[in-house]
């Protein structure tokens, strides 16, 4: 039986932010109890959001739009990083913790950049 995949889960970007989504299930899960529905809760939707608009974003017709979402990505990468500093300083996680994911942060940026600026050029 062929698999046929949707175009977005041919994108390098999109197989990083999803190993970036189950870590940070992971981590969320030793946060305080009373922060399940907090910043545990938060920090789990913004993740789900850079892959979820990811996949939006490529089901779009118009280049602006796929763009569009592609930046919303971006936004909810920036916010998953904050919410994350934020947790290590009120010692959910720890630095070592924050650290190892933080050259993901800037790989998915980078990849999240290019692929906005490969489709403004062919929108030009």
């Amino acid at each position: 039986m062929v698999v046929r995949k949707f175009s977005f889960e041919n994108l390098e970007v999109y197989g990083k932010a999803r190993s970036l989504v189950s870590d940070v299930y992971r981590i969320q899960r030793n946060f305080p109890k009373e922060e399940i529905y907090g910043l545990g809760d938060q920090v789990r939707r913004a993740a789900v959001s850079i892959t979820a608009n990811l996949a939006e974003g490529s089901g779009r017709q118009s280049t602006k739009e796929k763009i569009h979402f592609i930046e919303i990505s971006y936004g909810s990468l920036m916010e998953v990083f904050c919410e994350l500093q934020t947790a290590c300083d009120l010692g959910y996680m720890t630095d070592e913790q924050f650290n190892t994911l933080r050259p993901k942060f800037t790989d998915i940026a980078k990849m999240l950049s290019g692929l906005r600026k490969s489709l403004e050029k062919t929108n030009q």
